[in-house]
């Protein structure tokens, strides 16, 4: 700050009753300035300014001075320094009052703006006043206060990361600010409201211990008389953790050992540890890891992720592990659906459901006609006096699973079975044994079927549905009855059915078959009686079985009937005694059938007439002729290669199938070096007659081209005379058509001789004369009548 100087470094301009002032009111002004006092009775005027702001400093009060001289002693010195002087007229200001402000004078009043802290204070304001002819001073004391505003504060932290357990100090810092000053706090957490701390209003905040809810921002704010403030955000972090973990399972199902879920469902494990920084999770299932992270997720749960989890939770700050385990255990339901079952006893039906497997076992429970029944885990038994339940009772199991949303159900009604028992009896392989059965189909329960002999005596066991009794095969068998009982709850009286063994019994169609050879033939044989069922067959003339498919046979089983049927009859093969036999563990029966196979008649006798080589001697051509009476179904033709000795060969067949009415017949396919011979059979369906003489064809005829020429000239030779003779009967006819051949042919004299003339060349040339009629003009008959001529060639080679 520049010093001030005494009166004496006021500027000279002022006019000399400044001067003079000055020096009136400042004693010893031409010496170094003095301290000033105040009387006892003389009280200063307090004023507080802000720093800044401006203030107003009153000179006394009454009338205007004469002169007016302000100055200031600041706190702690006691010698004052000049600030400005005014007579009314004119005012000065020290240039060294800048300290102060910005001063300046209002009247007699100090006005100080922009105010500084170097003025707090004293001011002192001496006023020059004239009253009554004579000169006296007044003087003002005024104490200036400047104060200050506080600035805005700033949160310190002893330890920005402190660990849960730990001391932490939070210092709220002001630079500067008027005396006394006040704080207070606040804390707002990362995700919650701002909370005031109401009982801190010291500048430090001490936490101890801290822990995790002391984590978030702090704010603290500072006031005075003058102004308040509040400090930005300090972010405490507190490390904490990981706490003990705590898992959850979505969907939510518990059970005695932990969690369950069904089967095929999507399953979310989730696991929360508190921690600071975040806790890294990792995922074991029965020791063995299979996630990282805090949630895992099995999106379709099977029995295999059935165990024990582990959730392993770890703070990277601190290196601290925590842990946690639940199991879960996946539910799934029984295969299929309830099973419904319904035993037969005396008196009585037993119900039952079972539903085995499942986890855990399915609830099961009987509901009849009467209510509720018992229930029970995978198999329930119900038991219901029969005579209680009329028939078409029906009942109903239902089964209940945590892994299904609706209950499965079986339900069994019981009912009679219908008609009664059916007995039937069938033999073992090689008829040793005789099984009796006995079926009763249907009905809920199963009847019940049970053997009695003669003297109503059980043979076995009951069994449901169907009884079996095995027999030993025995001759004395035949004529015992046996007797099979049926019983059923809802049927009273019990139904039986009865069969007696016996020996089988057979019969023929016909005793004696006969049959032409090629032929068709059938022999019947019916079963008449025999219990068990007896087996048919057929034994050939050579007492051996017959088999169908071979030799012409073929066999035909209908119900209780056997038919053979011969094809293609051959006296040599088929003819002979057949015999029907019918076997049965008791015994056997046989008929005998006689089958005769009789020939055709042997048919005509065959005579070749003409048996000639064609050309190049690779064809022949054979004609023939039938003698003798004889029905005849066709022709064979035979040949062999004919040499000089007595065994020329066999014979091959060079023709087959020749319609009957045939007498001829071209063969070719013949070799030229080889000289054949033929001969030819009549048929009558499998009868041949006897063949007809052996033949060699004959040389091939010479060839000669004279009979061809002669036939040719004569045949030409009749044409002309035939065309000739066609055009003059025209030209005899139509005489206006070729006048002058008419009068060269036919002149009028010889009319006549014309007539007859044309009559006898008709006649040569066979032209049949047209018709007259008497009474008709020649003339017109000759002009329009119709011609009719016949022409007959006949040519001769």
């Amino acid at each position: 700050m520049r010093p001030w100087r005494g009166p004496r470094a006021l500027h000279r301009p002022l006019s000399l009753l400044l001067l003079t002032a000055l020096c009136l009111l400042l004693v010893g002004a031409s010496g170094p300035p003095h301290p000033t006092h105040r009387g006892p009775d003389e009280e200063a005027t307090s004023i507080q300014g802000v720093r800044g702001g401006s203030v107003e400093l009153a000179c006394g009060s009454g009338l205007a001075p004469l002169v007016v001289f302000w100055s200031f002693t600041p706190l702690g010195l006691l010698t004052p320094r000049p600030v400005a002087v005014t007579n009314g007229a004119e005012s000065k200001v020290e240039a060294g009052a800048s300290a102060l402000g910005a001063v300046s004078l209002r009247n007699s009043s100090l006005v100080l703006r922009e105010l500084r802290e170097g003025a707090r204070g004293h001011f002192l304001c001496q006023a020059l006043h004239a009253a009554g002819g004579q000169l006296h001073t007044t003087y003002s004391y005024v104490a200036l206060a400047v104060l200050v505003p506080v600035s805005k504060p700033r949160v310190r932290l002893s330890d920005l990361s402190p660990v849960e357990g730990t001391s932490v100090v939070a210092t709220c810092a002001v630079r500067e600010g008027t005396e006394p000053v006040t704080f207070a706090w606040q804390h707002r957490a990362p995700q919650g409201q701002e909370e005031e701390l109401v009982e801190v209003t010291e500048r430090w905040l001490r936490l101890h211990p801290v822990n995790r809810t002391h984590l978030g921002w702090y704010i603290c704010s500072a006031h005075n008389t003058v102004s308040r403030l509040s400090s930005d955000g300090a972010f405490l972090d507190v490390i904490y953790g990981p706490d003990n973990p705590v898992i959850s399972v979505e969907p939510l199902g518990f059970s005695e050992e932990g969690f369950w879920a069904k089967e095929r469902e999507e399953v979310t494990l989730s696991c929360l540890a508190g921690s600071n920084p975040p806790s890294h999770y990792v995922w074991l299932r029965d020791h063995t890891q299979v996630h990282t992270g805090p949630v895992y997720t099995i999106a379709s749960a099977t029995r295999a992720h059935t165990g024990l989890y582990t959730c392993l939770a770890r703070n990277s700050r601190l290196d601290t592990r925590t842990q946690a385990s639940a199991r879960l255990t996946i539910y799934y339901p029984p295969e299929g659906q309830p099973s419904c079952a319904v035993l037969p006893t005396l008196g009585a039906v037993t119900l039952v459901c079972t539903w085995p497997g499942g986890l855990p076992a399915a609830q099961l429970q009987w509901e009849g006609p009467q209510g509720a029944g018992p229930t029970a885990l995978n198999n329930v038994t119900w038991s219901q006096p029969a005579a209680q339940l009329p028939n078409g009772s029906v009942f109903v199991c239902a089964g209940q699973h945590p892994a299904l949303a609706l209950p499965a159900f079986c339900r069994i009604t019981l009912w009679d079975p219908l008609q009664s028992p059916t007995c039937w009896t069938t033999a073992t392989v090689e008829d040793q044994f005789i099984m009796l059965s006995c079926e009763w189909p249907g009905g809920q329960p199963p009847a019940l079927l049970s053997w009695l002999d003669g003297l109503q005596q059980p043979l076995d066991g009951s069994s449901p549905s169907l009884a079996v009794h095995l027999l030993q095969a025995q001759e004395d068998l035949a004529g015992q009855e046996f007797t099979c009982r049926g019983t059923h709850p809802l049927r009273v009286p019990d139904p039986h059915c009865r069969l007696q063994l016996e020996a089988p019994q057979l019969s023929v169609a016909q005793s004696r078959v006969s049959v032409l050879e090629g032929g068709e033939a059938w022999l019947g044989c019916s079963l008449l009686g025999g219990m068990p069922p007896a087996r048919l067959l057929w034994l050939g003339p050579q007492r051996r079985q017959v088999e169908g498919g071979t030799s012409g046979f073929t066999l035909h089983p209908k119900g209780a009937q056997l038919h053979l049927r011969i094809r293609d009859a051959d006296p040599t093969r088929h003819r002979g005694a057949y015999r029907c036999v019918a076997r049965n563990a008791l015994g056997s029966s046989s008929r005998s059938v006689l089958l005769e196979v009789q020939r055709y008649p042997a048919p005509p006798n065959v005579t070749i007439r003409r048996l000639t080589y064609g050309r190049h001697r690779r064809e022949v051509q054979l004609r023939w002729a039938v003698e003798g009476p004889g029905n005849l179904t066709g022709f064979l033709v035979q040949r062999r290669a004919s040499v000089p000795s007595p065994g020329a060969g066999a014979w091959e067949t060079a023709a087959r199938d020749i319609e009957p009415e045939s007498r001829g017949r071209k063969l070719g396919g013949l070799d030229p070096g080889v000289r054949y011979a033929f001969r030819v059979l009549a048929l009558n369906h499998h009868t041949a007659g006897h063949p007809s003489e052996v033949k060699t064809p004959g040389r091939t005829p010479p060839f000669s081209a004279y009979p061809a020429v002669l036939g040719a000239a004569g045949t030409g030779v009749v044409v002309a005379t035939v065309a000739s003779l066609l055009v003059f009967q025209y030209a005899a006819r139509h005489p206006e058509t070729f006048p002058c051949l008419g009068q060269l042919l036919f002149p009028m004299e010889q009319s006549h001789q014309y007539g007859d003339s044309r009559e006898g060349l008709e006649a040569e040339a066979g032209i049949e004369p047209p018709p007259t009629n008497p009474g008709s003009d020649p003339a017109q008959e000759l002009t329009d009548a119709p011609v009719n001529v016949t022409i007959t060639v006949t040519a001769t080679p």
